[in-house]
């Protein structure tokens, strides 16, 4: 089961992407919508709502109406809280807003993107975040634990969606210690527990099941400690667990860094819980994953998953990553892919994804006059190719399809520029570059260059919004 990680392009997308975040939810709403909401970023928490059409790949922030209690239209800022879906509701408890932790409970009907405040019943949650939570069946959601401001908790509470009922599972037997950033997992007739930050601080690798929320078995709720065969992941918190097929995939997060470091270690690996032969295994991946970090969000679509957001302890993250298997096609994309290749060997010569790495964790501006930059041939480039044919209509040959596409390029305006188009533009820029300076000339072009700023850039991940126009302005001097 080999996978990989590919950064998603703009042309995997239309629409408005969400901003970047960390401790958001994302939920799969009916396999035609992935839903996120809220977060936090720069200490700022966030109330919005962003969907992802799945079908027409594209990205969109609907106007959802809606009354709470005090009059506003859905819920107020706050991350860490929980998110489920039922059907074609998502239903949201608690999480934190500043220092407060919150306990109301909000429903949004994703049909009319409406919301709607509840007014719940029965043994009712106290305001917490970080709880973990997934739904029972099409009808029911179990809730685990969380942290209240002053205690880790160790509570189980099932809300009837239905009658909006609460009920607090009375589990007789051992308990697993009260924790908060775990996951909780219906798999089957269980709830599967992993990790989290427990009582005094510690950081927890263990893994509990808990039986008797289905009515129909009759079994007395009960929790056991499961220790499985295999690779099992280190102990951490604020991870995600995913299911996809016959098994759940394990995520990031983070773990301490033992007694001689003061921080935390932020994981990017990936580990399988196979449910058929009921181990842990490695998720082997043929390239680099995505840079660490947790409270992000994994979100299963058909065989794909997508990663979103993110925060590694220092930076919040707004990247877009796909896991894929190797036969589907975005992963052909790595082979067809530019990359930075040099002359000679060089002590200077260092690999851009570390550049870019040490650009993130310091806020430097690093360029190396020595790397020089290989861009694939039009005939190559499918991305230019889509758009062209999107733009211009069919050519007869590729040559024609660039040239009218590049004529296009010169008669736009930034504004007029689509997404899908940037990735195309800066490889056919910094083509076109190579053509008529680099080769030409065996000139070798400054990364702080005035005239040829964007020429050492790897991708778009890197372009701000405002250098887009930038990035037109110098593509039309070189034409």
């Amino acid at each position: 089961m080999h996978h990989h990680w590919v950064q998603a392009s703009p042309s995997d997308f239309g629409g408005t992407l969400p901003q970047a975040r960390s401790g958001h939810t994302a939920v799969n709403v009916g396999k035609s919508k992935v839903v996120v909401f809220g977060g936090l970023v720069d200490k700022r928490f966030l109330s919005d709502t962003t969907v992802y059409d799945i079908e027409n790949r594209l990205w969109y922030r609907p106007d959802c109406s809606g009354s709470g209690l005090d009059g506003q239209v859905g819920p107020s800022p706050r991350a860490f809280h929980i998110s489920i879906a039922i059907d074609c509701h998502m239903f949201i408890f608690g999480g934190r807003s500043s220092g407060k932790r919150l306990g109301d409970f909000w429903v949004l009907d994703t049909d009319i993107w409406q919301w709607s405040e509840l007014t719940s019943f029965g043994d009712l949650p106290s305001p917490r975040d970080f709880a973990a939570a997934s739904a029972i069946g099409n009808r029911k959601i179990v809730m685990y634990g969380g942290w209240d401001g002053k205690k880790w908790l160790s509570d189980v509470f099932v809300l009837d969606t239905i009658s909006l009922e609460w009920t607090e599972l009375s589990v007789s037997g051992a308990l697993p210690p009260p924790r908060c950033g775990h996951t909780a997992t219906m798999v089957e007739k269980r709830l599967l527990v992993f990790g989290g930050r427990g009582g005094g601080g510690p950081i927890m690798g263990d893994l509990w099941a808990l039986k008797g929320l289905i009515e129909e078995e009759n079994e007395t709720p009960g929790w056991t400690q499961l220790k499985l065969p295999g690779q099992a992941p280190s102990p951490r918190c604020g991870h995600t667990v995913t299911s996809g097929g016959h098994y759940l995939l394990l995520f990031g997060g983070h773990g301490t860094g033992g007694w001689l470091s003061r921080y935390d270690i932020y994981h990017n690996d990936c580990v399988v819980l196979d449910r058929v032969s009921v181990q842990w295994k490695r998720l082997s991946t043929n390239n680099e994953p995505p840079v660490a970090r947790a409270y992000h969000s994994l979100t299963c679509i058909g065989s794909r998953y997508l990663l979103f957001g993110g925060f590694d302890g220092k930076a919040t993250y707004g990247d877009l990553w796909w896991l894929v298997p190797e036969e589907d096609p975005i992963a052909k994309r790595l082979s067809a892919s530019p990359r930075n290749i040099s002359e000679r060997k060089d002590e200077s010569q260092i690999d851009a994804s570390r550049i870019s790495e040490l650009q993130k964790r310091f806020q430097i501006d690093v360029s190396f006059s020595t790397t020089k930059i290989y861009v694939i041939e039009e005939s190559e480039d499918t991305e230019l190719l889509e758009v062209a044919s999107q733009v211009i209509g069919s050519a007869s040959t590729t040559e024609q399809a660039a040239q009218a596409l590049r004529e296009h390029w010169r008669k736009s305006t930034a504004t007029s520029i689509t997404l899908k188009e940037i990735s195309p533009l800066l490889r056919d820029y910094q083509r076109l570059i190579t053509r008529r300076y680099v080769l030409k000339d065996g000139f070798n072009l400054q990364s702080g260059s005035e005239t040829h700023r964007f020429y050492h850039m790897k991708n778009i991940s890197q372009l701000r919004m405002d250098d887009i126009a930038n990035l037109l302005a110098e593509y039309k001097q070189i034409g």
